[in-house]
């Protein structure tokens, strides 16, 4: 189950774009232009540190372009209207780490390189974490996430916070995808008129339109993979556990996890090696000791693809339109030419594994967000899940578009049992025996699989301010996330130049595996596209 469906600017972007979503998809699309050209387009990690390590590049002047391009792209021309908020120390952060450059001093393989940070990821310096509400516009943040400290240390320039469907899509039903009160609507720069998905939707934008190296966002099912899906980026949803949740505003602490969003394979692989890492302050990655070999992130080898056993999930190839079904052929044509061996077959359990789900993120959401306030938000005047539905109440701009029906369910639910309902465990073990046990694994273990594939999504749909996310087509993202398993989605193709991706999803823990069957692919078949930023779809 994809959650859209059981959902049914300047620094800080004013609540009162609302009235831009609501005008419908001519608003949004009616100051489209094409944006200047840009020097670093489509640069990657290793190139920049390159460039860095023998004085072509500085860590002030490419943080400087990307900041240019954010004005010259989000703000104006196409305006996607995909970065929330810009960090006012950006500049002087990347000065500062050009100094320790020429002072010998490294800090790490990310050392020097702009990364954007979706808004629900805590970051203690002047910009907020709002998890795209204006209920926490303004609150002080009294430390880094875990992952943003990690970020730190590994060098990396924290350039600023990019807008989310709010509450990470998780707030109520018929919900628009990359909408948020506090930063308004993002648009797919691809196509302007269509949705950049949901709840990364900022950070999947910014990425697709080269307004940085580096993106982080956050995936409960399919928040990371379906953004990426949409605008041919490359989405890494990591086993549960092996990047910390500490610091991320959050919806079900079975399921949540952040990832990279980034333009190959190589750099989402270097993004996830600097987050990875055990968290006192998150218990459950302490699962991935002796189970995950971080380094290995950093070797992925070549020819991945040769000698492995690929299962393809007949059952969530069903639905697609024709054409994202001949490029669904067309992957698997590559994947065998690259001598794989392909079995197609059915996942079983499939309709079992999101049964539940719902019930599971409503009942966690309230225990899990009152720890996140308490810790993360204690000078603001919110102390549980109850305390947001009345303040959304009390400001209806919040509510503009659609409701807060899983917020009151998750209110609900923590005066009706909390975690301890047997309702609430019942879906838990159900879904994750579904997932785990009898889906994913079964497959793998039933014919010898390493990985397996399917279409991640289809292409992206029009922008309703109206009715909400309309989307009906099938999406890969429910049994990994619901199993808490690692899922990489990369660049399959475009549909009347709409992108759409191609999964690779396995069992816990192989994470360096799935990228590197994945960086094969990518290599052999170089199917991304930069975005042209059109009106609407071509023909």
């Amino acid at each position: 189950m994809k959650r859209r469906n059981f959902l049914s600017a300047a620094p800080a972007l004013s609540a009162a774009t609302a009235a831009t979503a609501a005008a419908g998809p001519a608003a949004l699309t009616a100051s489209a232009a094409a944006p200047p050209d840009f020097r670093w387009t489509e640069l990657t990690a290793a190139e920049a540190s390159r460039q860095m390590a023998d004085g072509r590049l500085t860590s002030l002047a490419l943080t400087q372009a990307y900041l240019a391009r954010i004005a010259a792209v989000d703000r104006a021309g196409p305006k996607l209207n995909s970065v929330i908020e810009l960090n006012p120390d950006a500049e002087s952060l990347a000065a500062a780490l050009d100094a320790e450059r020429a002072a010998g001093k490294l800090r790490g393989p990310l050392h020097g390189l702009p990364v954007l940070l979706k808004d629900n990821i805590a970051t203690h310096d002047r910009m907020s974490n709002t998890g795209g509400s204006i209920a926490l516009a303004g609150v002080a943040v009294p430390r880094d996430a875990t992952l943003v400290a990690r970020l730190r240390e590994a060098g990396a320039v924290i350039l600023g916070k990019t807008n989310l469907s709010e509450w990470a899509n998780f707030r109520g039903k018929a919900s628009v995808s990359g909408w948020s009160s506090r930063g308004g609507q993002t648009v797919n720069p691809y196509a302007l008129d269509r949705s950049p998905s949901g709840s990364s939707s900022g950070t999947g934008a910014a990425l697709a339109a080269n307004l940085a190296l580096l993106g982080v966002g956050t995936e409960t099912d399919g928040s990371v993979t379906s953004p990426c899906s949409l605008q041919a980026l490359v989405g890494v949803k990591p086993t549960v556990g092996l990047v910390s949740r500490h610091g991320v505003i959050p919806i079900a602490f079975s399921q949540d996890t952040a990832g990279p969003m980034c333009r190959s394979v190589a750099d989402a692989a270097l993004l996830l090696w600097a987050m990875a890492g055990v968290d006192p302050a998150d218990p459950v990655t302490k699962t991935q000791q002796g189970r995950f070999d971080r380094d290995a992130l950093l070797q992925l080898p070549p020819g991945a693809l040769k000698g492995k056993r690929l299962g393809v999930a007949v059952n969530l190839a069903e639905g697609h339109g024709r054409a994202t079904v001949a490029l669904f052929e067309a992957a698997l044509q590559a994947l065998e030419a690259a001598g794989a061996t392909l079995v197609r077959e059915p996942l079983p359990q499939l309709p079992a594994m999101g049964a539940g789900e719902l019930d599971v993120l409503v009942y966690e959401m309230a225990p899990a967000m009152a720890d996140y306030l308490r810790e993360f938000a204690p000078g603001g005047p919110f102390k549980t899940i109850a305390d947001l539905v009345a303040f959304n109440q009390s400001h209806p701009e919040t509510l503009a578009l659609f409701g807060q029906e899983w917020f009151e369910a998750s209110a609900a639910s923590a005066m009706a049992g909390g975690i301890k309902a047997p309702k609430y465990l019942k879906s838990l073990a159900t879904g994750q025996r579904a997932a785990r046990a009898q889906g994913i694994d079964a497959m793998l273990k039933k014919h010898r699989l390493d990985a397996i594939v399917a279409p991640t999504s289809g292409p992206a749909w029009l922008i309703d301010p109206v009715k909400g996310d309309q989307d009906g087509t099938p999406s890969a993202t429910t049994p990994a996330a619901v199993a808490g398993y690692p899922h990489v989605t990369v660049p399959m193709g475009q549909v009347s130049g709409l992108p759409v991706g191609l999964s690779f999803f396995g069992t816990a823990w192989a994470d360096a595996k799935l990228l590197a069957l994945a960086a094969d692919y990518e290599q052999r078949t170089q199917l991304r596209r930069e975005p042209l930023f059109k009106p609407t779809a071509s023909a």
